[in-house]
């Protein structure tokens, strides 16, 4: 009698883990369906969840990172298909972006991390703000470093002298804190190279899936993948991601600027709260 009591108290703790990992993926399936709005990954909102579900932050910060690289694969795919994604702004941005996130990475011990993360928290919020301000596409460049990319029988113009610091200096920044860069490509692509929101979206996408699956090697050689936790996690974060896209393929180009404003000052929020708790 008391191994069949112990037998159901297993079983009932085993039924009550796996409800809590699909209650989870819930979760993680509402927060890829409006982070695939915003074009920015939502790495981060994918270890709070995890963090605050009872997990230690080195299991949260890997399966992040994989939730992160499948949902933007299945989110490049759809926005791939109708022609959302400038495959030459890839390349372009991702080669320094890459470049300068990893050196971010490998100086991160030098700086003051609070204070990095509050800069970063600024920048973000100043950056969700442009975004919300109408502003005219016929901007002339009188630069002579001039990059012309085409895309859907569209040619944008591309100041080097303008994008080049600012793709570094973001990638640096976001190497250092630990984020996919996300929250700064959107508003780079729109408001420096005047790409449409929706091209942006696609294409930063693109990028963090990149940037996350360098990022999820790095944390998978550390040892510390839970593959339960991982796979219905993921599952729901590729189910959000391709209702995501989908819901962008509809949505006018103010309510994507809204939907990324809106999640880059939570985003900033918990930056914050992350310095002081």
């Amino acid at each position: 009698m008391a191994e069949l009591a112990e037998c159901v108290a297993d079983s009932n703790k085993i039924f009550t883990f796996e409800m809590n990992h699909w209650l989870l993926a819930l979760i993680i399936l509402l927060i890829a369906s409006i982070m695939t709005m915003s074009g920015r990954g939502g790495g981060n909102f994918y270890i709070v969840a995890i963090v605050l579900a009872g997990f230690n932050i080195n299991i949260a910060a890997t399966t992040g990172q994989f939730i992160l690289v499948l949902s933007s694969l299945f989110a490049t795919i759809f926005f791939g298909k109708n022609k959302m994604i400038s495959w030459k702004m890839v390349i372009f941005i991702g080669i320094m972006t890459t470049a300068s996130a990893f050196l971010g990475g490998f100086f991160s011990e030098t700086f003051n991390e609070k204070l990095l993360k509050l800069i970063f928290s600024l920048f973000v919020t100043l950056a969700a703000l442009l975004m919300l301000k109408p502003f005219k596409n016929g901007r002339k460049i009188t630069s002579k470093c001039v990059v012309h990319i085409s895309c859907n029988n569209q040619t944008f113009e591309i100041d080097l002298l303008l994008v080049a610091p600012v793709v570094l200096v973001t990638g640096f920044i976001s190497g250092m804190v630990g984020i996919s860069g996300g929250s700064f490509l959107v508003p780079l692509m729109v408001l420096f190279i005047r790409i449409p929101i929706h091209l942006a979206v696609g294409t930063s996408t693109t990028l963090v899936m990149l940037t996350a699956s360098a990022g999820f090697l790095g944390h998978l050689s550390s040892g510390h993948f839970n593959m339960e936790l991982a796979i219905p996690l993921a599952i729901g974060g590729i189910i959000g991601s391709i209702i995501g896209s989908k819901i962008t393929f509809q949505l006018k180009a103010g309510s994507l600027k809204l939907i990324f404003a809106t999640t880059s000052i939570i985003a900033a929020i918990i930056m914050i709260f992350s310095i002081y708790f």
